[in-house]
């Protein structure tokens, strides 16, 4: 059974958080809160762990198109080819916050991270536990949208319920109080000009 640990945005406790960044160094996966709907992650370098997750959703991992939680923009140079100042600006302005931005990658991305294009999604939420939780990690987290299984749902909010429906799939869930049922707005950056390619809780004005 998955440990469920509490977390404060506004005061992450240390040894808390050891224990979560523990977790992720030893090849566990964890559900942790964003600015929108609750993820499911992992180190992206641990095979074992990206294809567990990829099993649950019911997706090949070269097929699931998972994205990398960074916890800010200083490290994008590290997993992408090099941007536009026009889209760098666009990212600056627009993160932390409820954004997924699909960028060229480089060669440091693992291959099952990269679609068939070469690219991958890029997130910094506006939730300082997991941007707390990658910082001191030190390399982006995988992550994917905790689903429900009722469609008409969508997503489910409720820490306790995500426990509940996961506890046994997982090593770790977060509560970091209420989330959100609707995902992030995803940017597609890899054309000559940026486009929403899903419009979700964030408003972009391009």
């Amino acid at each position: 059974m998955a440990l469920f640990i509490k977390l404060y945005e506004d005061n992450t406790n240390q040894r808390q958080l050891d224990k979560v960044v523990e977790v992720l160094r030893s090849g566990g996966v964890i559900i942790y809160p964003t600015d929108s709907v609750y993820g499911i992650g992992c180190d992206i370098y641990n095979h074992k762990a990206v294809e567990r997750i990829a099993r649950m959703k019911g997706l090949k991992p070269e097929k699931a198109q998972f994205s990398l939680i960074c916890y800010d923009l200083s490290q994008l140079s590290d997993y992408t080819t090099p941007i536009s100042n026009t889209i760098f600006k666009l990212m600056k302005k627009s993160l932390p916050g409820p954004f997924t931005f699909i960028l060229n990658a480089n060669s440091k991305v693992p291959k099952m991270f990269q679609s068939n294009k070469k690219t991958v999604g890029i997130r910094i939420p506006d939730n300082k536990i997991i941007l707390t939780i990658a910082r001191e990690f030190g390399t982006p987290i995988l992550t994917t949208s905790v689903r429900d299984d009722d469609e008409i749902i969508e997503y489910t909010t409720d820490p306790e319920l995500i426990f509940e429906n996961y506890g046994e799939l997982v090593d770790m869930v977060i509560d970091g109080g209420y989330g959100h049922n609707q995902p992030s707005t995803v940017i597609d950056c890899t054309g000559s000009e940026p486009e929403i390619i899903r419009q979700g809780i964030g408003e972009l004005d391009l």
